[in-house]
């Protein structure tokens, strides 16, 4: 393959694409056409002879390849600027990226996020978005961490384990099942539970075990987000299963839930991000203090 057939112009275009997988918003970005951005992306994908993306019901999601020439993409853009700073005498101001959920940032890296942020405000930038996209931004460079909890680990990333906690019931004080120093999943049986829409991972895993355990519950609202999820069962609306690093507010307890699986965070990163000692020090500074979490849990 000649390189010449692979212009700079088209990687930046396409690590544009990659991150929004949407033309209309990247060729925004690019202040270009719909149509041109297109091309450019027909043309390289045909130099590099691979599809790089492809539709998957109502979604663009990329191919491997395009994961790899979005990274690709990405860390030639890192190494121009960091020339570009170096030629020019300044201190590259390029920042490290972090990936994370909801729970995450709420309940895991708070403390770091404070302390890195106090320090110098360049230097850390943050992606919410839930593990899937959290993965596939590690995988496209655009992101140089990611956080969150993984069913099945990476076989193409390093994950490192954070933190574990237990799933615990929240209920009120006044609860039948308050009195309980843990709960089992025949406890549950008769409950209207308040719990994560349809899809989601932990409304998925919950489904399976209270399936297995022959257990009649019914929902009493579907909510998006542990914080919404908690209020729920503050308004009497419904117990709920939560990850253990959720703190119980005044009014609930929280009580230990036997039968389910601990909860495991883990970051992850490229096998290759940790020659860059930017990544290496955020790596180092979000694992004691969720180690310590994790403990106080």
């Amino acid at each position: 393959m000649d390189e010449r057939a692979v212009p700079a112009e088209a990687l930046a275009s396409f690590a544009v694409f990659a991150e929004h997988l949407n033309f209309t918003r990247a060729a925004a970005q690019l202040r270009i056409s719909q149509p041109a951005l297109h091309v450019k992306i027909r043309k390289l994908a045909q130099a590099l002879g691979r599809p790089l993306y492809h539709r998957s019901g109502r979604r663009l999601v990329l191919t491997v390849d395009g994961e790899a020439v979005a990274r690709f993409a990405r860390a030639h853009d890192e190494r121009l600027a960091d020339f570009l700073a170096e030629f020019a005498g300044v201190v590259p101001g390029r920042p490290v990226v972090l990936a994370a959920g909801q729970g995450a940032y709420l309940y895991l890296l708070g403390d770091t996020i404070r302390a890195v942020l106090a320090e110098e405000t360049t230097r850390l930038r943050l992606i919410n978005c839930d593990h899937r996209q959290m993965l596939a931004a590690v995988r496209t460079g655009q992101a140089h961490l990611g956080v969150g909890v993984l069913d099945v680990l990476p076989d193409d990333l390093t994950a490192v384990e954070l933190a574990t906690f237990p799933q615990v019931l929240f209920v009120p004080a006044a609860h039948r099942l308050a009195r309980r120093r843990t709960v089992t999943l025949p406890d549950l049986a008769g409950e209207r539970l308040v719990v994560p829409p349809r899809h989601r991972p932990h409304r998925v895993r919950l489904e399976q075990a209270l399936r297995a355990a022959d257990v009649d519950w019914s929902v009493a609202v579907e909510a998006e987000g542990w914080p919404l999820i908690t209020q729920f069962v503050v308004l009497g609306v419904g117990p709920a299963i939560v990850n253990g690093c959720v703190p119980a507010p005044p009014g609930l307890v929280a009580r230990p839930v036997t039968g389910l699986p601990a909860v495991t965070y883990h970051v992850v990163h490229q096998p290759s991000a940790l020659s860059d000692p930017r990544v290496t020090g955020l790596l180092d500074r979000i694992r004691p203090p969720a180690a310590a979490r994790a403990r106080r849990g």
